[in-house]
């Protein structure tokens, strides 16, 4: 057995498949320091709980497909945005490689509306007095 250390936290929101993320990346150029953005679809996760787990990104850039592998725990990510959830069926979306035009696109996932308690009640107290009012 092995003495690596396992992560315990993710150093950023945990990605999907399918999510449309902003990958802001730092990138030395000589003595300078900067971030540069880059923004796709997440197309594959790899080795999700070891240290050593990927995502890759592409996006189409001038009608060419553009892929990069992000390493999750590298200090040279200064952040990552989740834009949207997309709802997939797939572990996997390389079919995306050959898809162009509308059959590159993916339907957005449903939010959810959580309810509690105290809101149904007040929108079940909230009904009668309404209907009272235009009754009127």
């Amino acid at each position: 057995m092995s003495t690596l250390a396992t992560p315990t936290e993710l150093p950023f929101e945990p990605v999907n498949i399918g999510d449309t993320v902003r990958v802001h990346q730092k990138v030395i150029e000589g003595t300078k320091e900067r971030i540069q953005v880059f923004e796709g679809t997440v197309i594959a996760k790899h080795l999700k709980t070891d240290i050593s787990a990927t995502f890759t990104v592409r996006k189409v850039s001038l009608g060419v497909g553009v892929e990069r592998i992000f390493p999750v725990y590298s200090p040279n990510i200064a952040k990552v945005e989740i834009l949207k959830h997309n709802k997939v069926r797939r572990a996997k979306l390389f079919y995306l490689r050959n898809a162009i035009g509308k059959k590159y696109r993916l339907k957005e996932k449903a939010k959810k509306v959580i309810t509690t308690e105290s809101t149904r009640n007040q929108a079940v107290e909230a009904t009668p007095a309404t209907e009272v009012q235009s009754a009127e």
